[in-house]
């Protein structure tokens, strides 16, 4: 099993520049500069890529699309990997709102996954939406030695750092500590009996430790932080 999977989070979108927590789909279209991130991440390299696959966030398909563009790749949507659903708290930009999917969001890092947002999405929920599809694109794909590229799917911050936190054993607090910035990702590697290695963080490589001081209510509110970043 030689091919990995990207999740690639989504380029700048205007819901990111109004800071507004933009998560129902279709949701928000990219900026220009969100474009050129695209564009940036299909050009930087080192990728392999043999399918290109993105929520149904109108978001995730505009850079699937700037990506597909540059690699020469048919892109296609899939369902289940779409943006965290925050429910009451939906295109709020204030503090509170941003403090209280920070609080969840850390309780699911921390173990609480039946925690919900106020008519939003829990953990579980996600988690069940979510890792079917990562699954089914493992048993297609990477699992078949003659495929060997990487599958590279467009999805969402939060989401993915939930599902590589599960999947790969990477720490909750690194988890929480470690926002992906757009058009940034998380790569997984398959391995024996259908788990997962984490290789690439953002910018980073293992090892993975924990982040003692982790703070994410401060990151969003005290640091400015992209809270689904």
């Amino acid at each position: 099993m030689t091919g990995r999977l990207v999740l690639v989070r989504h380029g700048q979108s205007v819901g990111n520049v109004e800071r507004r927590l933009d998560t129902r789909p279709p949701g928000t279209a990219l900026t220009p500069l969100g474009r050129e991130q695209a564009r940036a991440f299909a050009r930087g390299g080192p990728l392999r890529p043999g399918l290109l696959a993105h929520s149904v966030a109108t978001r995730a398909a505009q850079t699937a699309e700037e990506i597909a563009g540059a690699l020469d790749l048919a892109p296609q949507a899939i369902p289940g990997v779409h943006e965290v659903q925050v429910g009451e708290l939906e295109d709020r930009r204030d503090d509170d709102a941003f403090a209280a999917f920070a609080a969840t969001y850390q309780r699911w890092h921390r173990g609480d996954l039946d925690a919900a947002l106020p008519g939003g999405e829990s953990a579980t929920e996600v988690l069940d939406r979510y890792l079917p599809a990562v699954t089914g694109l493992r048993a297609r794909y990477l699992d078949d030695r003659d495929f060997g590229a990487d599958v590279v799917v467009v999805s969402h911050g939060a989401a993915i750092r939930l599902v590589a936190a599960v999947l790969g054993g990477v720490a909750a607090s690194f988890a929480l500590d470690h926002h992906l910035g757009n058009a940034e990702a998380v790569v997984l590697a398959p391995i024996v009996d259908g788990r997962w290695s984490c290789v690439q963080w953002g910018t980073l490589t293992p090892p993975f430790g924990s982040e003692p001081a982790a703070d994410p209510v401060g990151d969003v509110i005290d640091r400015g932080a992209d809270p689904m970043g």
